[in-house]
This record gives C-alpha cells, structure tokens and sequence, in this order.
C-alpha cells in the first residue's frame, strides 16, 4: 500500500529510510509547538486552544504535502509570521486576533487561487530579488528584536525608547545560554539543537523553582476557544490591505524558496530544475494556512528544516506523512508545553532570526539603489514593530530610489501597483 501510495522504490528510498527521515525532520522543527502557542496568547487566542491548533495545522499539511504532492517536505505555523501576527498586527495596530485570523485565512485563499491559475511564477517574477532578500531581513531583524524583548535583555525607556535590561537575572541569563547552547549543537551539526536548548534551559529553570512542575502528558486541549473564530468581514477592509499582502508575500517567498532547496538537495527536480508537481506542493501550503486560520493559528508554511529529513534519505511523502503523525501524538504533551518559559524560547528566536538576517550577503551593497530599499525594510520592520509597515515603507522606497536613479525601467508594473497601493493607504490611514 505505502508503495503505491508514494512510489518508494521508484525513488529509490525504503519504507524504513522514509520513517526515519520524517522523525529527524520532525526533531528539528518540533520546537514550534512551544514557541508558537506562547505567541499567539499574547494576542489573546487560548493557550490550549493555540496548542492544539498548531500540532492540528502541521499535521493537515504534512498529510496534504505527502500523500498529494508526495514531497519530503513538513508544514508547520511560521516563525516571523507568528510574531508579525501578535506583536504587528494585533499589539501593534490594534486589530482582534480574529480579524488577524481572518487575515491569515484570505491570504491562504489568495495564495491557493495563484496555484491554482499558475500565476506564482508572475508573481515571484515579477517582485525584485532585491525586495525579497529585504523582506527576509527585515523580518530576521524583527524576531531579533522579539527574542531579545521576551528574554528581558531589552526593555523600554521612556528616554530612548529601549536600553539594555537587568542581564544578571535569571530570566536574561537563561536565554542568552540557550542561544549559545544552539550555537553549540548547531556548530557540530546536532540537528534538534534548538530543541535541546529548550529542554535544558526549562530543566534548569525548574530546578531553580523558577517554573512549576504541570505534568508531561494528559488529554488534548478543547480547540473550540478558537475554533472557526476568525472575522474575514472585517479582515477585507482597507486598513488590512498590507497585512493580508504581508502574509502572502512573506509566505508565498518561502515556500517556494524552501520548495527548491528541498527538491534539489533530494534530487526531485529535472534537468532543467523543474519540479513536478509543484502546483500541489503549493496547493498543500496554501490549504493548510486555510485550515490553520480556522482551527486558531497562524499561517502555515513549509519548513527548511526539511533538508534535515531529506539529508538521511528521505525522497517521498511518506517523510511528510511520519512528520504529521508525531505532530498529531504531540497533542497530549500540552503540560510539557505549558511548562517552557518564554526566555527558553527565546534562544530558538534568535537563532531563526539569524539565519534569516544571512540574506544580507547577497545584496548588492555597491548599488545604492538596492542598498537603500533594503535598509529602509531591515531598518523600519523592527522599528515600527510591523512587517507589513516595513514591506509597504520598502515598495516605495525601491520604486522611488529607481526613479530619481534613472532606473524606472527596472520598476515592473506590479511594483508599480503595489507602491501606488501603498501610498493610498498611509494617505488615508
């Protein structure tokens, strides 16, 4: 059955090479379950409910992405999508985290629609390389600021707006080993280092008396606090344009960007670098952040963490489908989750944020007219504690810098559209 399901042989791979891929890719990304749920209570969604909501969306796409795509390739909540969602949108615009939700949910919609009519390619195409790698800084510079505010090693004055915290408590301390505990494990290539790191720093929080013992496993959280809770009327106004925008964009950037790296490292692509079935592995992405919406997360996306699995072998989607099986076995290990304080994720976010801020070494620095747009992204999405301001604030700084460059005719027309979008809506906001 598994072989005509996922043509194994024909790969080249094994049912127990497959299993065994899917539970490394697995280790190395479980740890979104405890830096996910956490984030999004900020915004007031339920703990629980979030919990539950995480390992259900993961698993949903990890089964679409296997048994429809057949691609080695986990779904998971985002990492920077979670954060623009509570910190940007609701904490910092004001929004309810069921507008939010609502949001997520037409970004998904739009995101399947372009899969479906094929109209990806035009539109990756049409965005210039140089904005991309700005808006991955931009959100690298942003889960920064996040992880570094939640460790307490920054924190707000009313002079200068941050300054350095109190690093000689425990919550600060904590936080800044678990980032050079990742450090460590990553430097001689663990593969679940961040979730070492968590399960450390939390063990010695507890010995400390810091964090209370709550169990480590019981029954699944009720999901019905956020369950079909999202608000799409109010997510289609005008004010939600660039957070609906910045949720597409950012996913729709890395997916297909995490789509290439794991077809060729697992050697699924032609000759030509074509990857079949492309349109259902973006079919899988899009319906999963659908699907996640309406359970009560955040948008869900694919993982890169899924070289780790294709790394020992894993070729089809039965590495998928075992990553979505033990998302789904997760669900009873809520108590554990519960226990994780936030400076012990906080190591895991600044990590991420340091693999996304390495796109600065592919940016053309002698260009002052890519140089510019990406300052203005990498610089502005922290500052206004918003991807969505820092992805508009960089549309029109690109366009306006070509212009009085005399490169207009590098300007596409969708750059065009889009900046003259922008510009409406801080006009009228």
């Amino acid at each position: 059955m598994l072989e005509r399901l996922f043509n194994i042989r024909q790969q080249g791979s094994s049912v127990k090479t497959e299993i065994v891929a899917g539970l490394t890719t697995f280790v190395t990304m479980v740890y979104i379950i405890f830096v996910n749920p956490p984030m999004l209570a900020e915004a007031g969604i339920d703990l629980g409910a979030a919990f539950v909501a995480t390992c259900v969306a993961a698993a949903i796409g990890c089964f679409i992405m296997g048994f429809w795509a057949n691609y080695p390739l986990a779904l998971a909540p985002g990492m920077g999508l979670n954060a623009f969602f509570t910190y940007g949108v609701v904490l910092g615009m004001g929004h309810s985290w069921q507008s939010a939700l609502g949001a997520v949910f037409l970004s998904g919609c739009l995101f399947l629609l372009l899969s479906i009519f094929k109209i990806r390619e035009w539109v990756i195409q049409a965005i210039p390389l140089v904005l991309k790698q700005a808006i991955a800084t931009g959100i690298g510079a942003f889960l920064a600021l996040i992880a570094l505010k939640n460790a307490g090693i920054i924190i707000a004055s009313p002079a200068t707006l941050v300054q350095l915290g109190d690093i000689t408590q425990a919550g600060p301390l904590l936080a800044i080993l678990s980032f050079f505990i990742i450090a460590a494990l990553m430097f001689r290539e663990v593969k679940s280092g961040v979730l070492i790191s968590i399960f450390v720093v939390t063990a010695i929080a507890l010995s400390m008396g810091l964090v209370s013992y709550q169990g480590v496993m019981s029954a699944p959280p009720s999901v019905v606090p956020t369950m079909m809770q999202l608000d799409v009327a109010s997510a289609l106004e005008l004010s939600m344009l660039s957070v609906v925008f910045a949720f597409l964009f950012v996913d729709l950037f890395d997916t297909s960007g995490t789509l290439v790296a794991v077809t060729h490292k697992a050697g699924l692509a032609d000759k030509q670098g074509r990857m079949p079935r492309m349109g259902r592995a973006l079919s899988a992405d899009s319906t999963a952040t659908i699907a996640g919406s309406m359970l009560g997360t955040s948008t869900t996306t694919s993982y890169i963490e899924s070289v780790s699995g294709v790394s020992v072998g894993g070729k089809t989607g039965l590495t998928a489908v075992t990553v979505g099986v033990c998302f789904l076995l997760m669900m009873f290990f809520a108590p554990l989750a519960k226990m994780v304080p936030a400076y012990a994720t906080a190591g895991a976010i600044l990590y991420v944020a340091v693999l996304m801020l390495q796109n600065l070494k592919s940016v053309n620095w002698d260009d002052m007219s890519d140089a510019i747009p990406v300052s203005v992204v990498l610089l502005m999405t922290p500052l206004t504690f918003s991807i969505a301001h820092g992805i508009a604030l960089g549309f029109i700084a690109y366009t306006a810098v070509k212009v009085v460059c005399h490169k207009s005719h590098e300007i596409t027309f969708s750059v065009w559209l889009l900046t003259a979008l922008f510009i409406f809506k801080f006009a009228i906001e």
